[in-house]
């Protein structure tokens, strides 16, 4: 083992060992190198005459660049588009997206977490946990509706095992029960287990009310008194997107500082939250169990982040970034981002209203959504598959078919004056098959 991650492991043996134990094998291993990075960071700060050190190319007294690339770029300087960002990202974006996390969520006021570090998007972000605290055969719990991608970051790459509870209750509730159930067998089975809370949920588009959400916590707490180690991820790429009397704010604030068994990651974004969608540029924040500020602990967990980052990577995209700055910084973000909000609450509610006016009843249900981008028919008489493919043959309609049953339909991209066709169209297409 590297010097360097044995000096972070014992750092966390002595201030959090049971985080230490969370970590998987290569998680243990992962160290940040003091080489190329270390020394350019210390050329910057004393080489007054000559640098020669990072690898890029310089001119003029500013970053090398070509005027076909610049001339569409005129409101940025340079220095602030080309070179390398930093591995866990420019310093102003991390500051400024946990100055958001706290005016959004409440109930992080007061805890101790992390810096956000910049992930390459949610995805990144998700592979990092994998790579920190996943081994093969480590129980991952999820709901039956999920995000398809999780099975091939968590499973495929990493072997955990993904045990699934079914995500509804028959009155159409969160089934907290369900959770439970799989959530105390996994950890009597394994001692460690890696929870991962999605909301607002992709597929299903439905977050949890203000009680299921403390629900889900306490069950988390329970298995952690009872010796379970738990890492608990929100994966909140969709959030601020809540419609309805749900949550409004993400479960790290109360997963954070909660036991000294579980650790709390947030997984966030620019990605969806400003529909930035190509720009890549998301966040991953650590918060342990203690209720003390455990600065060695973070550094630790900071650096083998950077660690798993500078070997997959090297680091995030520089201009997206910057982007991502002048946004948070201009005086009409909020207002404009509250315009958007209104355009997706307006066509998720009219959704529901299509719904309810009992014209397709012979064909499907639906399950219970509030929030984000989708929603899923639960069809009655037609195979998901086989009307996705015949909705797209003959009449031009795509969507998603997720199980035999479900199909998703994502809302968000479709204009509120057309949702009442779309479903009309959806509906002629399962009667032709049935």
């Amino acid at each position: 083992m590297n010097p360097l991650a044995a000096e972070l492991n014992e750092s966390l043996a002595q201030h959090s060992p049971h985080v230490l134990e969370m970590l998987s094998d290569l998680g243990k291993n992962l160290f940040f190198p003091k080489g190329i990075l270390t020394q350019s960071a210390e050329a910057k700060e004393k080489a007054n005459k000559f640098n020669a050190t990072i690898g890029i190319a310089t001119e003029n007294g500013g970053p090398m660049f070509l005027s076909c690339i610049q001339d569409k770029l005129t409101a940025f300087d340079p220095k602030d588009i080309y070179p390398y960002a930093p591995p866990a990202g420019k310093p102003e974006l991390r500051s400024l997206w946990r100055e958001k996390m706290l005016r959004e969520n409440p109930s992080q006021v007061g805890k101790h977490f992390s810096n956000p570090i910049v992930t390459n998007a949610l995805t990144h972000g998700l592979s990092i946990v994998a790579d920190m605290f996943v081994d093969k055969g480590d129980h991952l719990i999820l709901p039956d509706m999920l995000w398809g991608n999780y099975n091939l970051t968590f499973g495929t790459c990493s072997g955990a095992i993904v045990k699934k509870h079914p995500t509804f209750t028959a009155s159409g509730g969160y089934d907290i029960d369900a959770f439970k159930a799989v959530l105390q067998n996994s950890a009597e089975e394994k001692g460690k287990v890696v929870v991962l809370l999605n909301f607002p949920n992709n597929p299903s588009g439905y977050t949890p009310t203000p009680a299921e959400g403390d629900a889900l916590v306490a069950a988390i707490k329970e298995v952690a008194d009872g010796g379970c180690n738990v890492v608990a991820i929100t994966d909140d790429a969709y959030f601020g997107l809540f419609y309805e009397d749900s949550m409004k704010e993400s479960l790290f604030g109360k997963l954070a500082n909660l036991h000294p068994r579980i650790l709390a990651v947030k997984l966030d974004g620019a990605t969806k939250e400003e529909f930035v969608w190509g720009f890549r540029t998301g966040f991953i924040t650590f918060a342990d169990g203690n209720d003390y500020e455990n600065a060695p602990v973070m550094n630790a967990l900071e650096k083998k982040a950077m660690g798993i980052i500078r070997a997959r990577i090297s680091n995030c995209p520089h201009p997206s970034q910057t982007f991502v700055v002048e946004a948070l910084r201009s005086p009409d973000f909020l207002k404009q981002k509250e315009e958007k909000f209104q355009v997706m609450k307006g066509r998720a509610l009219k959704t529901k209203e299509v719904l309810n006016s009992g014209k397709y009843e012979k064909a499907w249900d639906y399950y219970p959504f509030n929030s984000g981008y989708f929603m899923c028919l639960k069809l009655k008489h037609v195979d998901a598959e086989k009307l996705r493919v015949h909705l797209l043959d003959k009449y031009g309609v795509g969507a998603i078919s997720t199980t035999k049953t479900d199909l998703r339909i994502a809302f968000s991209c479709i204009a509120e004056k057309d949702i009442p066709e779309l479903f009309d169209i959806i509906y002629k297409a399962a009667l032709d098959l049935a």
